[in-house]
């Protein structure tokens, strides 16, 4: 399988028993509120101790620009290490320190992807097989990958993991299996990772061209809140009917992951009566499903927070037509967390900076990669501040 070095046995990459144990755990532990409780604990942490200072700091700076999207590459990923290791990579540290971890992964991650675009399969397995070129350095990147994950669950289970939050320990109560282990947490971090790090990029993309909506952002933030005072609780986010509207607009036009298979398991029929063999692989591709006028509209290309609104209030669509996250069986177990997060950044940097592009005119181009990235980054002017 093309994600089978890397992802092992993980979620993503397996059907059937193991899926369905997998699912079965995760539903069990992501759906407590004691778990929900401390991701929100560790995204506030991360954003009031080093990503508010990271930018204060740079914006203190006379000149300059900043790649955000490498600040939320590390932000997201320091946040979803704590999460489900117990492990804080530091990567987000003024000094900006990226951990061989990181690397490894961004490799790992960047190279299955190519697997999939080449001409024919047979030309990634054969350079598998003589171990050169780009399957050489994803072996590199995956055995380091395996090193540092397995020390991870080895100092875990030498510290007794039953008092412990992350996710890792939960699982570990269950399964007695180090490698089975590591596939599981290795697919969490994929999607705890580089989905939010992408959302937010492309949010904070959208809402630089789009000052009406960091002002309607921080007007509606100042009034559920309070001007000047913090977030404290879920409750007061829920009620920020606008910024949810804004991340899931963003996200109808730039969703983290833009195009997605299944394979099917039995012969079907589809809707529209078209006939799909047993076997046959289906791709459904939410990028375009989100720019297409039959769908979302005459106006579907425009950034509009406003179609997700009926006098103020939030209205979700129906899943099968804003896949984002999946529909039905499969549909995303992290996505309340995911949004938590994406909602908590965008809230407390809005309302702190403003972001201004270094090339306002610049449209942005994908790099190839199991999530949606742009090629080049994100770079702003050293942001100023609101305060």
């Amino acid at each position: 399988m093309i994600l089978g070095d890397f992802l092992g046995r993980g979620i993503f990459n397996v059907d059937g028993d193991l899926w369905r144990f997998q699912r079965k755990m995760a539903s069990l532990e992501l759906n407590k509120y004691s778990i929900r409780s401390f991701a929100f604990e560790i995204v506030n942490y991360e954003i009031k101790t080093r990503l508010v200072p990271l930018l204060f700091l740079v914006g203190s700076q006379k000149d300059g620009v900043l790649d955000l999207q490498d600040v939320f590459r590390r932000f997201s990923f320091d946040c979803i290490c704590r999460f489900s290791f117990g492990l804080d990579p530091r990567c987000l540290e003024l000094s900006l320190p990226m951990s061989e971890f990181a690397d490894s992964f961004d490799l790992a991650s960047k190279l299955s992807a190519e697997r999939a675009m080449t001409v024919s399969p047979l030309v990634w397995k054969i350079k598998r097989v003589f171990n050169i070129g780009s399957e050489k350095k994803l072996k590199e990147a995956v055995s380091m990958i395996n090193v540092l994950a397995q020390e991870v669950i080895r100092q875990k289970r030498k510290m007794g993991f039953f008092t412990h939050k992350d996710l890792l320990s939960r699982f570990m109560s269950s399964v007695d299996d180090d490698t089975y282990l590591r596939d599981i947490v290795i697919s969490f971090l994929l999607a705890g990772r580089d989905t939010v790090a992408s959302a937010l990029t492309s949010l904070f993309w959208l809402v630089a061209k789009h000052p009406h909506v960091e002002s309607a952002i921080r007007a509606e933030a100042d009034r559920v809140i309070g001007a000047n005072k913090e977030l404290t609780s879920f409750e007061e986010l829920r009620e920020l009917h606008y910024l949810q509207a804004a991340v899931y607009e963003s996200m109808r036009l730039y969703p983290p992951i833009q195009f997605d298979s299944k394979f099917c398991q039995k012969d079907d029929v589809l809707p529209d009566g078209t006939f799909v063999r047993k076997g046959t692989r289906v791709t459904y591709h939410p990028y375009a499903m989100g720019r297409i006028e039959e769908i979302w509209g005459f106006d579907c290309l425009e950034f509009k927070p406003e179609r997700w609104l009926k006098d103020g209030i939030f209205f979700p669509e129906n899943p099968f037509k804003y896949p984002v996250f999946q529909a039905g069986l499969r549909v995303c177990l992290g996505k309340e967390m995911a949004l938590v997060e994406l909602k908590c950044v965008a809230l407390s940097l809005l309302r702190k900076f403003h972001i201004d592009l270094a090339t306002p005119n610049h449209t942005p181009r994908f790099s190839p990669g199991l999530t949606a990235s742009f090629s080049g980054g994100l770079q702003i002017d050293i942001p100023s501040w609101n305060v």
